[in-house]
């Protein structure tokens, strides 16, 4: 079987950033990250998601948080210093990113996005995030993203 290689994996072997790739059997229903971090038998709090929001300026950014939070918009809002921002609608994403719900990772967009990943990935030695395709993920350190992103950490999720 051929091995899948993604733009996000390219793009991680161009600046040799060494990286763990985890596969899982992906279904015609949309897979949320608690299910996924099942699949690949990973704590969830090391499992990441990836969201893209915008201003009413067309601006866009990309928050990554672990999936057992929840973005707090405030912060997020905050922390990529603008006033406002709302949700990218799904019917965009592939439009901005070049990738589909389920498959979208931080690493390859489209363009290069101002990028928050949550304070708590700081702590880990290794997050996980999409490889920018359904049923691939990438384990990588944290700090590697600084090397092929625009990066930065802050406290973007909600207060428990």
């Amino acid at each position: 079987m051929k091995k899948v290689k993604t733009n996000a994996m390219r793009i991680l072997d161009q600046y040799n950033i060494f990286y763990h790739t985890h596969e899982f059997k992906i279904g015609k229903n949309h897979l949320d990250g608690h299910q996924v971090a099942k699949l690949i038998q990973k704590p969830e709090n090391q499992v990441f998601k990836t969201l893209i929001f915008m201003n009413n300026k067309s601006e866009y950014f990309v928050f990554v948080i672990p999936v057992v939070e929840h973005l707090d918009i405030k912060k997020a809002s905050k922390a990529v210093g603008q006033k406002k921002i709302e949700l990218l609608p799904l019917e965009q994403l592939t439009k901005v990113t070049g990738y589909v719900r389920g498959g979208c990772s931080p690493i390859g967009m489209k363009k290069s996005f101002q990028t928050v990943i949550d304070l708590s990935a700081e702590s880990l030695s290794s997050i996980i995030i999409s490889a920018g395709k359904r049923g691939y993920q990438i384990e990588l350190n944290p700090h590697d993203l600084d090397k092929v992103l625009n990066v930065s950490f802050d406290n973007i999720v909600k207060d428990n």
